[in-house]
């Protein structure tokens, strides 16, 4: 393989980073009471180290009682947890790498595994996860204002500690998604309706209120996905023209690059093409797309949840798509988490060290 093209260096606004290669945002939970600690800046510091474009944190929540399901996912507000983010912004940037944090509400969940649950119920738009499934209360107007400026709160905080991005969490089931989607979205005032660009009122004005606390010259990334975890086949916009009418009013609103997250990026998104949600975004909107999917391995990312390993694949169908222009950068997963050395090894061609993704790494965070 010649990767060469995916060591080109990348620049849009505040964004200025060496290579293509992104590291995808994986929840790691090793955030006591939501503090980053020195382990997790050494865990991105080491991917840095290891060449890594830019990193994208894992999910980290904005300021809001129940935005958690997991009292060990790191907020992204308070004093203690901002000083571990800075903590986390500083060794990336003396490594040399570049790093944005992906700010987050996960909306109505299921209760966590370990039996903490936060102290006031779980809000979404209609307080269901999945269709028939009620573990929240519907949010008011008055609660959406007040997530709408915590994202922003949040963007600015970013901004303040020296970050080089944002991404808006907007894919995978959590609150913004669960006002996309029809299954979840079952209100009748401005913030519903039949269609999908109705239901990305929520999502726009997030977006927009972003804009305006990190101003016009930092780069704002949204991560989206068609699919559900309670969904894997569901399509939000079933044909290129819905797409459009969904993601143009995202760009409008202030977004520079689109995370377009599928389980695997080689599928097509709609028939008659082989453009994935990555090319068609970037076609459609002529914005910059971040393509991801179980890059540089054999099985997808659901598969690891589910306790299956995956072996080390070819990155040449990757390299196809990128060389055409489909999308500008390539977002990889399970290979960063099990191997922080992973992207260096592909640069120096070095394939046969690549290693496969065993699911004890979920269990740790690994730095060698």
């Amino acid at each position: 393989m010649n990767t060469d093209s995916l060591f080109r260096p990348f620049s849009l606004k505040s964004l200025n980073i060496k290579n293509r290669i992104v590291m995808a945002p994986m929840t790691r939970s090793f955030s006591p009471n939501g503090v980053p600690t020195e382990d997790v800046a050494l865990y991105y510091r080491k991917r840095a180290e290891g060449e890594v474009g830019l990193i994208l944190s894992e999910g980290t929540v904005i300021n809001r009682p129940s935005s958690s399901n997991d009292a060990n996912v790191p907020h992204f507000y308070g004093t203690e947890a901002l000083a571990g983010w800075q903590q986390v912004i500083n060794n990336v940037h003396e490594a040399g790498g570049a790093m944005g944090p992906q700010i987050w509400h996960m909306g109505v969940m299921d209760n966590h595994a370990s039996g903490w649950v936060p102290p006031v119920p779980f809000e979404g738009p209609s307080g269901i996860n999945r269709p028939g499934n009620n573990n929240g209360k519907t949010m008011t107007e008055s609660d959406i204002a007040d997530v709408i400026a915590a994202f922003g709160q949040a963007a600015a905080d970013a901004k303040q500690l020296g970050f080089d991005c944002v991404e808006i969490h907007g894919a995978h089931g959590y609150l913004i998604d669960q006002f996309f989607w029809e299954g979840t979205n079952l209100r009748t005032d401005s913030y519903g309706g039949k269609t999908l660009p109705e239901r990305s009122r929520f999502a726009i004005e997030v977006i927009k209120e972003v804009r305006k606390r990190v101003g016009d010259d930092f780069a704002v990334i949204i991560r989206l996905s068609q699919f559900k975890p309670s969904a894997y086949d569901n399509k939000l916009a079933a044909t290129p023209q819905e797409m459009e009418a969904w993601l143009t009013p995202l760009a409008d609103a202030g977004i520079d690059i689109f995370h377009c997250s599928q389980r695997r990026f080689w599928e097509p998104e709609f028939t008659d093409s082989d453009l994935n949600f990555a090319g068609w975004a970037k076609k459609l909107t002529g914005k910059a797309t971040i393509t991801v999917g179980s890059v540089g391995l054999s099985g997808d990312f659901f598969g690891a949840f589910a306790g299956e390993s995956s072996q080390a694949s070819s990155l040449d169908e990757l390299l196809r798509r990128y060389d055409r222009g489909d999308f500008d950068l390539v977002a990889v997963g399970r290979p960063l988490l099990s191997d922080p050395q992973w992207t260096k090894k592909v640069h120096q061609g070095h394939n046969e060290q690549l290693k496969g993704f065993s699911p004890a790494a979920l269990g740790q965070l690994v730095m060698e």
